[in-house]
């Protein structure tokens, strides 16, 4: 299985499926219909069953990225999954043998684990406490802390600043 960046991008949406708006939890595969059209478009088959493991592997990769759970709590969604190489002249390929009701599931699970070989620490929860949105830190320094410096960063600098102003005043 291929986990380069759209493979990436796709997980980072499946985990940020679950955004706060204003200041409530929104679910934006909850519906049918919107959760088949992302499945859909993601390469998967739309049917109810792949909905359903998707929200499982989601669900537990939130908790899993964010050291809630240890990575061990996945093992149920690779139950019964198997990768068989594939000979060919430009080398070694590797196809993943699993149901597929659970693909998308497992390619996430796959994807996550690529990130931790190739990526450590660089797939984490966003800064900001409030916020519920996950970020892949492309960066050299590995620095970013923020799913978006334009939300959250400014935000939380703001926030910072503030508190810094109230309490030279009160000092």
């Amino acid at each position: 299985m291929v986990t380069g960046r759209e493979q990436q991008d796709t997980l980072l949406e499946l985990l940020n499926s679950t955004p706060v708006v204003n200041g409530a939890v929104q679910d934006l595969l909850a519906d049918p219909e919107a959760a088949r059209s992302w499945q859909l478009g993601h390469g998967g088959t739309g049917s109810v069953e792949e909905h359903r493991q998707l929200l499982q592997a989601r669900d537990l990769l939130r908790d899993v990225v964010s050291g809630d759970r240890p990575a061990t709590s996945l093992a149920p969604l690779l139950e019964d999954v198997t990768s068989r190489p594939r000979l060919s002249a430009a080398g070694v390929a590797w196809e993943l043998d699993a149901p597929v009701e659970r693909r998308m599931a497992v390619a996430a699970v796959l994807t996550w684990n690529a990130l931790q070989e190739t990526m450590p620490g660089r797939l984490r929860a966003c800064g900001n406490p409030e916020c519920r949105l996950f970020l892949i830190d492309r960066s050299k320094t590995n620095g970013a802390r923020w799913c978006s410096m334009a939300v959250c960063g400014n935000r939380m600098k703001a926030r910072r600043h503030y508190q810094r102003t109230r309490d030279a005043a009160a000092g």
